[in-house]
């Protein structure tokens, strides 16, 4: 069930924002996955390879990113990147 809201926003534009299962998101301390219920926090952003999960066991949708935020919070996860490029 896709439940997790999600977002991926860089400085000219709203890239993505969708309703998914599960994303991973390249952090500085590791890749972190993050779906609906996850705890609130915030984190930097490595460059690497988001993965996009629109379904449970389904592929992932790969969008590269360089730079950026990504904060969990009530609303879901929102992905704040340099650049983005699927």
């Amino acid at each position: 069930m896709a439940d997790l809201h999600f977002e991926l926003v860089t400085p000219e534009k709203l890239v993505r924002s969708d309703e998914v299962h599960m994303v991973v998101v390249p952090g500085v301390e590791g890749d972190f996955g993050v779906m609906a219920g996850h705890a609130p926090f915030m984190t930097t952003l490595k460059d690497g390879s988001l993965q996009v999960f629109k379904t449970a066991g389904g592929q992932p949708e790969t969008i590269k990113v360089s730079g950026g935020f990504a904060e969990v919070g009530d609303k879901g996860l929102t992905v704040l990147a340099e650049s983005a490029e699927a």
